[in-house]
């Protein structure tokens, strides 16, 4: 079964009446560290689901984070500020890239990224859905796999579920929980060290 990853992250309080790409604005620039539990889920355009996992996530802006896939194979990524290094426990294999390279306009650019959302991305408001306020996030740059981005904040002003819709005519659903805004991360997290007798892919 083919591995899709998914690079992103969460939210912060702000005022009860903010759209949705105010409370954005209002994380990128107030979040400068974050972690949380994640489910995510693999969907065709019918809606029809053909891949699900889960993990935990953490990240320190800019640049930073660590997903670790723990359900239904173990899968780590990491994000060191220079490099972006994807870890298949399973197959014992590194792949390793420039992180500049690695998130171009991807949801990890648009949540862990600088403060200067809107140059890589459209923003607006759409309508509410599921008791949720959303917005949608379009790519600027070509060299994407995303045709949109979609996030929606609950009642308490937190990204609780992104949308990534690709070229492919699938779409990933992330959620998050147990989300801790701004906590004390060490930065040893964000290291890697290729394990010894691995292959490593890449540069």
């Amino acid at each position: 079964m083919q591995k899709l990853i998914s690079l992103l992250f969460l939210a912060l309080p702000i005022a009860a009446n903010a759209a949705a790409t105010d409370r954005l604005k209002s994380f990128i620039f107030a979040t400068h560290s974050a972690q949380a539990n994640f489910t995510q889920e693999v969907q065709d355009n019918n809606g029809k689901r053909l891949q699900s996992a889960s993990g935990t996530m953490q990240f320190v802006r800019p640049g930073k984070f660590r997903w670790s896939y723990q359900k239904p194979y173990e899968q780590l990524i990491v994000g060191d500020g220079k490099k972006f290094w994807m870890y298949d426990v399973d197959l014992n294999q590194v792949t390793v890239r420039k992180l500049d390279a690695a998130l171009g306009s991807s949801p990890a650019a648009l949540l862990s990224g600088s403060n200067e959302i809107e140059s890589g991305f459209a923003l607006k408001n759409i309508e509410e859905r599921d008791g949720l306020e959303w917005l949608q996030a379009v790519p600027k740059s070509n060299e994407t796999t995303f045709e949109k981005i979609l996030m929606a904040f609950n009642s308490k002003s937190e990204l609780v579920v992104m949308e990534l819709h690709d070229t492919f005519g699938h779409h990933t659903v992330l959620r998050f929980t147990d989300l801790t805004h701004n906590p004390s991360l060490s930065l040893k997290l964000f290291q890697f060290v290729p394990p010894k007798g691995a292959d490593v892919l890449g540069e």
